[in-house]
């Protein structure tokens, strides 16, 4: 664990300098260790407190407790794992994630003046004008990124898919969108945990969708948005199928999709 502010003292000072210093140390640590699990749950959650206890090197007493405060300021919320997350047997254990208000506090600089431009965009040249800056803002953060190649059944198709998704992930993350993949299914998942523009978004929502119209060329398959923080969920959640199927059974395929978090009505406070 890392100390901040921790100074080097000369001779004997007060108990009451010496008390000072003390608390200063600790409030650094804790600092620190607060926005370490922050970072956590903003790029793995949802998360379970022994997943961040293990990461972290930290007791699961102490990581609770500062579950326990960023549940209590708003900034988290604990939902009990889904039965295709549970692992052996008992209660499913809780998991965390950042609520929209969690992730407001990580900034989300010049929304003001963004939103201001674009509707100036659009008065002056209307809705095909704001469509085509989206475009090419997406085109930006995947510019370098080749398409994939001609799909076609099979596992080489598959890897030659994951594989770009990981690319796209990459750039995003880049970009300061804190972006994974993760295997569901017959598919691949890319979730953006972070959207530095989402405030900007919920007004214009052509951000989004020239984000998705940019998966679908470089992937060269139907991808499916499942979430998307710009409509208050925990992350931006796209599904990519691996294999090739049938028209027929693309929509049982994609029904099957399972989304970035599950939403509970419980958000109390932290036991596993």
């Amino acid at each position: 664990m890392k100390t901040v502010g921790l100074r080097n003292s000369e001779g004997v000072g007060t108990k009451a300098g010496a008390g000072s210093s003390a608390a200063h140390v600790t409030v650094g640590a804790e600092g620190h260790t607060r926005a370490a699990i922050v970072q956590l749950l903003l790029e793995e959650g949802p998360i379970t407190a022994t997943a961040i206890g293990s990461k972290l090197g930290l007791a699961a007493a102490g990581v609770r407790r500062h579950l326990d405060a960023l549940i209590d300021s708003g900034q988290a919320r604990a939902s009990r794992s889904a039965p295709w997350q549970q692992k052996g047997r008992g209660r499913p254990a809780k998991q965390y994630q950042l609520t929209a208000a969690g992730r407001g506090q990580l900034g989300h600089a010049y929304d003001d003046l963004a939103g201001a431009a674009i509707r100036q965009l659009g008065e002056i040249g209307g809705e095909k004008a704001i469509t085509e800056f989206a475009r090419k803002r997406a085109r930006t953060i995947v510019a370098g990124i080749e398409p994939v190649g001609q799909h076609s059944p099979g596992e080489q198709n598959a890897a030659d898919t994951e594989a770009k998704a990981e690319e796209i992930a990459e750039a995003f993350t880049e970009a300061g969108f804190a972006a994974t993949t993760r295997k569901v299914g017959a598919g691949v998942q890319i979730c953006q945990h972070h959207c530095p523009v989402s405030h900007v978004a919920e007004e214009f929502p052509q951000l989004c969708a020239a984000e998705l119209e940019a998966f679908r060329e470089l992937l060269g398959t139907h991808v499916q948005r499942l979430a998307t923080i710009a409509n208050g969920d925990c992350a931006c959640t796209t599904h990519v199928p691996l294999l090739v199927l049938p028209i027929a059974e693309k929509t049982s395929a994609q029904t099957a999709a399972q989304p970035a978090a599950v939403r509970t009505n419980d958000s109390g406070r932290s036991a596993e």
